[in-house]
Formats: C-alpha cells, structure tokens, sequence
C-alpha cells in the first residue's frame, strides 16, 4: 500500500501533522520509535490546558484519539533509511516494514549532547533542567545554577534569573566580557569560575555542585543548554540544506514546513530553533495542513 503521507517520529510535531492528514481522511502512517525527547521529564508543562500531565500520557491521549480514523496506519520502530523513489519515497523500519508515500515528513526530533560532568545526565529532566518555561515555576525561589555550554548560556542565566538567585557556572570557561558582567551584576547572577567536577545528591535530587577546588556549591537546580542534533539522518540522507541554530543543526525550512527537497516537510525541534512541546505541536500542525495542500492539484 502507497500512503499519501509517511510521518516519522509519533510524538508533538508528528501526531498533530497526523491529526490534520487524518481529519482530511488521507491515508497517513506514523513511524515512531517511542523515545521522545521530553520522557525523562516526570512531567510536561506549559502545555495547552495539560499543565504538569506527565508526557508518556499525553503521547497516548494523542494516539487514542488518532486511532478512531480509518485512514490512520502506526507502525512502532526506529525508521533506518529514507530515498526517494517514483512520484513519491520509500521508507525502511528497523523491524523489517518498507513502507511508501506520496509525501514524507520528517519529525524524529533531536538528540541532546550534554556535558561530560559526572552526576549530570543522571538528573536531566530532573533536577538538570533546559527549559525554565517547562520547569522553572517547580525551582523558583530557590537557589538555581546555569552551567556554561554555549554562547547562549549568558542568555539562559539572565533570563533564569527571574526564578530565583543564580549562579553562573564558568566551568572553567572563558570569563564574561564587562558588558555581560554589568548585565549580571542588573539581573543578581553571580559568578563561578571553578570548574565543576560532580554534581552530587541522592538518585536524581541536587544537593549540592561539588568545584575542582573542594568547594561544594548547594543549587535546587542546574539549567544547561545542550548542543543539539536531529535524532536520525534521514534528512541528510535526502539532501535537505541545513540551519545553524544557537543549540545546533536544524533542516531548513519554509514557513509551510517544506524543506528543500520537493514533497520533503520537517516539523518539531529538529527544524525549529525553537524547542518546547507547544511549538513542536504548532509546527506539526501547519506541516499536516501544507502536505495536504500539496497532494490537492492545483495548490
């Protein structure tokens, strides 16, 4: 069977792409691997009338609520190769299905790269923490910490700042400039220039940053920027051009989510350099409704 669409990745970006192919009653199928990026968070927030429903949850909601079309076809596994072949692409599953569409979007999400310190990648999602929109109002009024990744992080630690009293963790790094030091001393950041050497506390609680000269440091929580890259190659693959983003790689694209290669869409944070569950939803929605379009003659 040739589906009109072929979504890759089940969860914000690609479910709501679905939704919109399924209520158009296209025939769609959902390739997903069951690893999004937010399931080591206990919990989703900021999320449209879901604040704080654990994200697991919400994926299944989503599904129950896809499953009723008839046109709607999901396929669990880890999609391996994507070419495009005819009038429309062939995509491979790890578990053995080769399924083809008229049109392909690309909605894998990325993988985060996180700093080599021990202690850290143990509490991401937990007390290790991206997003203060996701998580900050749980830490707020606490002491916090935004550990230095990338150029951004000056960034992330102002903006930090409105949850509670931070620590700017150098880790060693290069020492702000003095118009980032004025825009500190404003915001009440302060500076730590030793290098971390653990994060420390019980199973995935922080109590305390332990430094390379003994100290021991006690913020409620860590924010770090991860570098970021898409989960899967099949955008590469396919010949889809590329952004530099401020956490990473993104697949160009339009602002109907058609990326570079003809019938190719992308939605979610792997074609975003914004990233949470709400904008990935919003991407999915308008790449359902512009693959849509697409398929009609004439648009």
């Amino acid at each position: 069977m040739q589906f009109d669409a072929l979504v890759v990745g089940g969860s914000f970006a690609g479910l709501s792409a679905a939704m919109q192919l399924a209520r158009a009653r296209r025939a769609v199928c959902v390739v997903d691997a069951g690893a999004p990026r937010n399931r080591f968070a206990a919990h989703a927030h900021g999320f449209f009338a879901q604040d704080g429903t654990p994200p697991f949850e919400l994926l299944a909601q989503a599904r129950a609520k896809l499953a009723p079309y008839p046109t709607v076809r999901f396929v669990d596994g880890r999609a391996t190769a994507a070419r495009a072949e005819g009038d429309g692409f062939t995509v491979s599953v790890d578990r053995g299905d080769t399924l083809t569409a008229r049109r392909l979007l690309l909605a894998g999400g990325v993988t985060d790269t996180l700093p080599d310190v021990p202690g850290l990648r143990e509490r991401w999602g937990a007390t290790v923490l991206h997003c203060p929109y996701c998580h900050g109002y749980e830490v707020a009024d606490r002491p916090l910490g935004v550990l230095a990744t990338l150029p951004g992080s000056v960034h992330q630690a102002v903006l930090v700042a409105d949850w509670g009293p931070v620590t700017f963790f150098l880790n060693g790094g290069e020492a702000p400039d003095d118009a980032t030091r004025d825009l500190f001393r404003l915001r009440g950041v302060t500076v730590e220039p030793a290098p971390v050497v653990a994060l420390e506390g019980p199973a995935n609680g922080l109590d305390a940053v332990r430094l390379a000269d003994g100290r021991r440091l006690p913020p409620a929580a860590m924010f770090v920027a991860p570098r970021t890259r898409p989960a899967d190659g099949l955008a590469a693959s396919l010949g889809c051009a590329f952004d530099d983003g401020m956490t990473g790689p993104h697949v160009r694209t339009d602002a109907m989510k058609q990326t570079t290669v003809p019938h190719v869409f992308a939605a979610g944070d792997a074609a975003s350099m914004a990233h949470n569950a709400t904008f990935a939803s919003s991407d999915g929605v308008m790449a359902g409704v512009s693959m849509h379009r697409s398929l009609i003659p004439g648009f």
